[in-house]
């Protein structure tokens, strides 16, 4: 078995100034097959990728929220069907738009409250900015997260649902409300209730909504490809080495590929790692079973049929149909579960196989409704960078003669 056939479109993409850098994992059978560090985490300072780089992981923020909240489920604070406006009275009596493309100010009363199986599916009602249509995505994109979570709650419960709880999902801040009822229930920052609930137990010391001092020199600078496609490096400041003022469930973490690689092997080993058991099988469980009704998946997914051989759990992607899925979003076996960041992070974690992969960029991405989808798949809208990271995955199975 020979795995370095799976760089080759990496390493293609940073020959031609489109990627700065990427660090690459692939663990099968409780052994880390392969590490490769390509390009640089810092090209102007010529520091290499190294697998202890830590990055801006986005989305992939999101399932680790959804662990911490599922073990206060197993704590006995909340169920999955109770009404989350007890610890959130803000959106109690939130208004949802009679038309999705209306007027604001056109609205119709909830029909039922908003529960926590809800944030964790996004079939909440909310939106993000690029997830809607205007005009709701413009009064999205006035929210400001440079202010403390509750201000910032109260500014997004003045904005209309853009559908009915549970009628179908649109990809949103559900789960940066989920982390202020976490918060909230246990009467701590979201910082503290993730270390003690996830990060602790699995000795992930990397991961955070800030870095230690020492971590910043380690941390992965953000590029963009601008008009030219030229690499820019001034689209996000130094990575903060305290939290920030408000610490989103959904998209704020910075992790490596080891500590992120042990939150994904907690998963694939139904709630523990090297004998620590963080969730119970039935919470893991939860997460990694379709939710979804087939009417809900003819609903496609920032412009994707994302829903095609696959369905959603508690925010992590499930492939239902291994022959289907492959066709648009490349080879994983039954079963297999996933949810990238929109900064070029993604993984796949294949039960079938008893396979993980990891796939780590730092690459800001145009994240306009006509371009969002590509983004949060894991790629920018060019196609020799968009068609890296489906290679390194196709190549890695091929390899793997899987």
């Amino acid at each position: 078995m020979n795995l370095d056939g799976n760089q080759a479109s990496i390493r293609e993409a940073i020959d031609a100034g489109l990627l700065a850098g990427a660090v690459t994992m692939v663990w099968q059978g409780g052994k880390v097959l392969q590490v490769s560090e390509l390009g640089h985490r810092d090209v102007n300072a010529g520091l290499p990728m190294q697998r202890d780089t830590i990055f801006r992981i986005a989305s992939m923020s999101k399932p680790v929220t959804v662990a911490a909240a599922m073990t206060l489920v197993e704590d006995g604070k909340f169920t999955l069907n109770d009404p989350v406006a007890p610890y959130l009275p803000e959106i109690a009596d939130l208004r949802v738009m009679a038309d999705p493309a209306g007027p604001l100010d056109k609205t119709v009363s909830l029909q039922r409250p908003i529960t926590f199986d809800d944030l964790m599916t996004h079939r909440s009602g909310l939106a993000y900015a690029f997830s809607v249509g205007a005009p709701l995505s413009r009064a999205y994109g006035k929210l400001m997260f440079r202010q403390d979570q509750d201000r910032w709650l109260a500014e997004l419960a003045q904005l209309p649902l853009a559908h009915q709880p549970g009628d179908h999902l649109t990809y949103s801040h559900a789960t940066d409300v989920l982390g202020i009822a976490l918060s909230r229930i246990e009467g701590k920052p979201l910082p503290d209730v993730l270390a003690e609930r996830v990060f602790g137990p699995l000795g992930m010391t990397d991961s955070g909504f800030s870095v230690s001092h020492e971590g910043r020199r380690r941390a992965a600078t953000m590029y963009q490809l601008d008009e030219h496609s030229t690499l820019r490096d001034d689209v996000m400041g130094p990575a903060p080495v305290v939290p920030p003022t408000f610490c989103a469930g959904g998209a704020g973490l910075w992790s490596t590929a080891d500590d992120y690689l042990a939150f994904i092997r907690m998963l694939l080993g139904n709630g523990t790692v090297d004998g620590v058991r963080v969730l119970s099988e039935e919470s893991v469980r939860l997460m990694r079973t379709d939710r979804l009704t087939d009417e809900q998946k003819k609903f496609p997914f920032l412009g994707m049929p994302f829903w095609r051989g696959r369905g959603f759990g508690l925010n992590l992607s499930v492939v239902t149909d291994p022959a289907q899925s492959r066709q648009l979003y490349g080879p994983g076996g039954l079963g297999t579960f996933s949810w990238p960041g929109a900064y070029g992070t993604w993984w796949q974690a294949d039960p079938s196989a008893d396979l993980i992969m990891l796939y780590l960029i730092q690459n800001y991405p145009d994240l306009n409704p006509d371009a969002a989808g590509a983004a949060v798949a894991g790629n920018t809208a060019l196609a020799k960078l968009q068609a890296a990271q489906p290679r390194f995955v196709r190549r890695t199975y091929e390899a793997l003669e899987l």
